[in-house]
């Protein structure tokens, strides 16, 4: 009986695991630069003696889909959208280096370029970037900031750090839902890497396609359930048996 019962369960726990993980990129279907994380699952045997007929259900290693957003012409001139597969470099709260894709911009009171969420934006440098306050800011397509004040000749704020990961140096989703090297260390300004100004990159999610994901994750659930309170009710009439005998 024990067999089912923790077949069962590993089963909706990962069920309940993917529809956790669909209802989040469902629920940031709309956020800029955003990469629908994936889910995925292999099949474990339970190892010992008596144990070979029962396979769990564990998690095995996910990533993001790599895939690009749609592009989104805003004609912003702190609007940008980073090419191929290149990131912007910004510095997360815990004052390290991260990444993202949103390239949504802002210039604080204090002059410092800044993401919609208030994070630095790192120069090619891995400094954050400061540009004079009142000034007309503009971004070239190799990430240069150029700042022009009135009757004054423009000024190169510095440079945007595009970087652009690899199979050697892939990246990682972070807790706070920025993305890292998975080896921790910075990933060096990719002097090739290019980005479009006046237009942001949409998220990646395809509403659809999560919707329907969440629908056949609610049934796996509900049919690992039944089958625990199966195995509850032989249980159940096992022990009147035996009782019976007794």
């Amino acid at each position: 009986m024990d067999r089912i019962i923790y077949t069962a369960m590993t089963g909706a726990n990962a069920a309940a695991h993917r529809q956790a993980v669909l209802s989040n990129n469902l629920a940031n279907s709309g956020t800029n630069g955003f990469r629908a994380e994936m889910s995925t699952f292999r099949s474990v045997p339970l190892q010992g003696s008596g144990s070979s007929t029962r396979v769990f259900a564990l998690e095995a290693t996910s990533g993001h889909l790599e895939t690009a957003g749609p592009a989104q012409r805003t004609g912003r001139a702190l609007d940008a959208m980073a090419m191929g597969n290149a990131w912007f470099g910004v510095q997360g709260l815990d004052g390290l280096e991260a990444y993202t894709r949103s390239g949504v911009f802002e210039v604080s009171e204090q002059g410092a370029l800044l993401t919609s969420t208030g994070l630095p934006v790192l120069s090619d440098g891995g400094a954050p970037i400061e540009v004079p306050q009142g000034a007309e800011i503009s971004l070239a397509s190799d990430g240069t900031v150029t700042a022009k004040l009135a009757d004054q000749p423009p000024l190169i704020a510095g440079r945007v750090k595009l970087a652009t990961p690899d199979a050697e140096n892939p990246l990682k989703r972070s807790d706070d839902g920025l993305f890292r090297a998975a080896n921790g260390d910075p990933l060096p300004n990719d002097a090739n890497a290019r980005l479009l100004s006046g237009a942001i990159e949409g998220s990646n999610v395809n509403s659809v396609e999560s919707m329907v994901g969440m629908i056949a994750a609610s049934r796996q659930f509900e049919t690992q359930m039944r089958l625990m309170q199966t195995a509850e009710t032989n249980d159940k009439t096992a022990a009147q048996l035996l009782s019976m005998n007794g």
